[in-house]
């Protein structure tokens, strides 16, 4: 399954990075999220791991997180793998004026559980929404962010 979704943030390219970079905002700007850890390698380059926790309902998610690419603000693209899932996202931001554009390309490869193929079937935009959702939030944060 792949889906790209989108959102205009009011702000330049370079405050909109520098945020983004930063695992640390990941608490403000993506409901759900517990903690992030660097496993290995250097962080925020290629091939580096980390483990991010979200709380879904009355789950936990535990995602480990791969960067294949950080060619910031061009491409950030990641693998993210999961008991329940994988998946590959990758991140583009274009200037526009005094704007960016963010752009998320997001493919699922796998998903595991009668539960999970299940929703897929029934449900197939939840992902999409979901995705969305961060983006608007992450538009919100950098634009809160800009005018502080």
């Amino acid at each position: 399954m792949k889906f790209t979704c989108q959102v205009e943030i009011n702000a330049p390219i370079e405050k909109v990075i520098e945020l983004f970079d930063n695992p640390d905002n990941l608490k403000d700007w993506q409901d759900g999220f517990i903690s992030y850890e660097h496993l290995n390698g250097t962080p925020g380059q290629k091939d580096a791991k980390s483990k991010l926790i979200y709380k879904a309902g009355r789950n936990t998610i535990e995602l480990i997180e791969t960067i294949i690419t950080n060619k910031l603000p061009e491409e950030f693209t990641a693998l993210y793998e999961a008991k329940q899932m994988v998946n590959t996202m990758t991140n583009r931001f274009l200037p526009k004026g005094n704007n960016t554009l963010y752009v998320a390309d997001i493919e699922y490869t796998q998903f595991n559980g009668l539960m999970l193929k299940l929703m897929i079937k029934l449900a197939p935009g939840m992902f999409r929404k979901q995705a969305q959702k961060w983006l608007d939030q992450f538009k919100d944060f950098v634009e809160r962010k800009a005018n502080d």
